[in-house]
């Protein structure tokens, strides 16, 4: 383990790299951060630290610049992640509050993660498997023709416009809501076709054809939702960002649902609402790049994870500031809708 002298010419190292992205020397150290000791105590603390693995000298020059060890050890001793503004907390709090529906909050949670950190910003959609049945509406838009409206626990809305088989009242297409709302009011939408499987037959002989229609477009569109789907935004900030693994590659696995499935899912943790880093090495499917991320859900049922990918050259305790708040925010509106 470093000492706190160390631990203190470490910290201003990765501040300084971060800030400057230029390598950092011991004279910069020495005149930019009260460190209480001489330039030649910082060189032999610099010399130790790299000698540990926790600095590199990229070249010739003096400076030196943060390993993924130094900066792993960097993010572990952190005090504490930067706090946002009361600004900052209000803006986010107005900006998330004007959602309408899940697809809204999702498309406002990934634009603001990227514009508080500078980086990309990526969400994962709630689960279908950890969704429920809230209500079930079916609009009579004319004597034949229906929409049919699934409205989960996690603010999901899936709309779809059914025709009939037959002419079909008002009062029986009334009925058949209430049937279909006391049949899956509350129940885990990955246990609905078998708990439709025998409607049709509970039901009177009359109502068995149209009943049949509608179950057959709600299946198709549980089937049709991808529970794997990931949203991110803010690209145009790796531009100036540099990247050990390439940009090309960056970009390439931002594309593929997958590759952020992944990243995403070596992030869970037993504690759901755990901030989790990811860096360099630590990143099996994009080494050279850092991921912070943390669950978002109602209560403690975690609903899917978000978090921002970046260079290792990251401002860790903004980033996990704004990555913990935006996070809470999001859970708060899901919990209250």
């Amino acid at each position: 383990m470093l000492d706190e002298r160390k631990l203190a010419v470490l910290r201003a190292i990765v501040e300084d790299y971060v800030s400057t992205n230029e390598p950092v020397g011991s004279k910069a150290l020495a005149e930019r951060h009260n460190l209480k000791v001489s330039p030649a105590t910082v060189r032999n603390d610099m010399a130790a630290l790299e000698e540990e693995g926790y600095i590199t000298q990229p070249h010739t020059s003096a400076g030196r610049v943060p390993t993924d060890k130094g900066y792993r050890l960097f993010v572990d001793r952190l005090s504490q992640v930067k706090p946002l503004s009361a600004a900052e907390r209000r803006a986010i709090e107005t900006f998330l509050a004007g959602a309408v529906d899940l697809d809204d909050v999702v498309t406002r949670t990934v634009r603001l993660l990227a514009q508080l950190t500078r980086q990309v910003a990526v969400v994962q959609y709630p689960t279908l498997t950890r969704s429920t049945v809230r209500h079930v509406e079916l609009v009579p838009l004319n004597d034949r023709r229906v929409m049919l409206v699934l409205i989960t626990n996690t603010g999901r809305v899936e709309q779809r416009v059914i025709e009939l088989p037959e002419v079909v009242e008002d009062t029986r297409i009334a009925h058949l809501r209430a049937v279909l709302n006391a049949c899956l009011d509350g129940c885990g939408l990955s246990n609905v076709p078998e708990l439709v499987a025998d409607l049709p037959e509970r039901l009177p002989t009359e109502d068995r054809p149209v009943v049949a229609t509608i179950l057959s477009v709600l299946l198709e569109t549980l089937v049709e939702r991808h529970d794997e789907k990931i949203v991110f935004a803010g690209a145009a900030n790796l531009a100036g960002a540099d990247f050990s693994t390439g940009l090309r590659d960056v970009l390439e696995a931002l594309e593929e649902q997958v590759v952020l499935m992944r990243l995403l899912g070596e992030t869970s943790t037993d504690t759901p609402s755990a901030l989790t880093v990811r860096i360099g090495s630590e990143n099996p499917y994009l080494r050279g790049t850092s991921i912070v991320a943390t669950g978002y859900g109602s209560g403690d049922n975690q609903l899917a994870r978000l978090g921002v990918l970046g260079p290792t050259r990251m401002d860790y305790p903004v980033t996990m500031g704004a990555v913990r708040a935006v996070a809470r925010y999001v859970s708060q509106i899901l919990a209250a809708s």
